[in-house]
C-alpha cells in the first residue's frame, strides 16, 4: 500500500460512503479529515495482521475471501467491494485483526480507517452507528442464507452417497445408518417390523451367457419391480451383488410374506429386454422373510432372513420362505 494523501485534501465526498450516508457531515469530517489514503495496485494483497483497520474504497474494486479459522467458509466464498463499500467492521468492533483475505482487482485507492478513530466516528454521529449496524445486519443475513445452502447442499450430497448409482436403491451405507434406528423405534414403540431379502436366481450364469450391461439390466429391472410394489414409507436397498432388501415398517410376519409373494410374482412377469428381436428370460427372484423378535438387533433380523433365503433358493428358487 502506497500513501497518497489524506482525505480532506481528496475530492471524495463523505456522503458517497456507505458508512456515512445520511449521517452528520459536519461531525464527521473534523475526524476524517487526516484519514490518509492509499493506493494499492491490481493483485496486491491487504494484510496487516497486527492491527485492526476499517477499508473504505474510493476508487477501484476489492475481492474479500472469508476467514477460514471461523469455520464459517471454505474460502471459496469471494465478495466484491466497489467504490463507496467498506471492510473491516467486524474486526473493529471486536478490536482483532483482520483475518479475512483482500486483494485489489485492479488498481484501487482506499481510505484506512483506524479502530479508535472508528469509535470516535460512531460516538459523534448516532447516523455512523445505524449505518453498520444495517451493513452488519445484511452481512448476517448473507452468511445465514451461505450456511443454509451449504447445508442444503451437504444434505445433498450425503443423501446421495447413501443411493445405488446403478439402481437407485438405497445402498449398504444406508442399511448401516437407518435400520438400527428404524429397529429401536419399533422396539420402543412396540411396533412390528418385517424384513424381506432377495437374490436374483442364477444371476451369474445370465452375465456369462449375455454379458455384463444385460446383467446391469436385469438389476435395474428388479429394482423397479420392488420400488413399483411398495408403500411409500417402505425401503427398498441393494445389499450387495444381485442380492436386495426389503425393510417394512409397522407389518407383521404375515403381511410380509404377502408382500414377498407379491414381488416374486411381478419378478417373473417384468420385462427385461423389450427392444431386442429375440426375447431374454424373464428374471425370477428367491425370497426369506423375517420379523422382528423381541431384544434382536440388526445383525439378527438380517441373519434370520438370509436363513430364510437360502432354504427358499435350496427348495428350488422362484419362492418365498418364511424364518423359523
Amino acid at each position: 500500500m502506497k500513501p497518497i494523501g489524506t482525505f480532506g485534501a481528496a475530492a471524495y465526498q463523505i456522503q458517497a460512503l456507505q458508512l456515512f450516508r445520511g449521517a452528520d457531515s459536519l461531525r464527521i469530517a473534523p475526524l476524517l479529515k487526516d484519514c490518509p489514503i492509499v493506493r494499492v495496485e491490481q493483485g496486491e494483497v491487504l494484510a496487516d495482521p497486527q492491527r485492526a483497520r476499517l477499508y473504505i474504497v474510493l476508487r477501484g474494486a476489492l475481492s474479500v475471501a472469508a476467514d477460514m479459522s471461523t469455520g464459517m467458509s471454505d474460502g471459496t466464498t469471494i465478495s466484491k467491494v466497489l467504490p463507496g463499500e467498506s471492510v473491516g467492521e467486524q474486526a473493529v468492533l471486536d478490536e482483532e485483526a483482520n483475518q479475512a483475505t483482500m486483494t485489489a482487482l485492479e488498481q484501487s485507492e482506499l481510505l484506512v480507517i483506524e479502530s479508535e478513530l472508528a469509535w470516535e466516528l460512531i460516538d459523534a454521529a448516532n447516523g455512523v452507528a445505524r449505518n453498520l449496524l444495517r451493513m452488519l445486519s445484511f452481512r448476517i443475513r448473507a452468511a445465514n442464507a451461505q450456511l443454509r445452502r451449504r447445508q442444503k447442499l451437504g444434505e445433498f450430497y450425503r443423501q446421495l452417497s447413501m443411493v445405488d448409482g446403478l439402481t437407485g436403491l438405497y445402498n449398504r451405507a444406508w442399511l448401516n445408518d437407518f435400520l438400527p434406528q428404524l429397529i429401536a423405534s419399533a422396539q420402543a414403540t412396540g411396533q412390528q417390523l418385517s424384513l424381506i431379502m432377495l437374490d436374483i436366481d442364477h444371476f451369474k450364469k445370465f452375465n456369462d451367457s449375455y454379458g455384463h450391461l444385460q446383467g446391469d439390466e436385469a438389476l435395474r429391472t428388479a429394482a423397479q419391480v420392488l420400488t413399483g410394489a411398495l408403500r411409500p414409507t417402505d425401503f427398498a436397498v441393494r445389499y450387495g451383488g444381485e442380492e436386495m432388501m426389503v425393510v417394512l415398517p409397522d407389518t407383521n410376519v404375515q403381511v410380509a410374506e404377502a408382500v414377498a409373494g407379491r414381488l416374486c410374482q411381478r419378478m417373473r412377469e417384468a420385462v427385461v429386454f423389450s427392444d431386442l428381436r429375440l426375447p431374454l428370460p424373464h428374471i425370477t427372484s428367491s425370497f426369506g422373510v423375517a420379523a422382528l423378535g423381541p431384544a434382536q438387533d440388526e445383525t439378527a433380523l438380517i441373519a434370520a432372513a438370509d436363513t430364510a433365503l437360502y432354504r427358499a433358493k435350496a427348495s428350488g428358487r422362484n419362492r418365498v420362505e418364511i424364518s423359523k
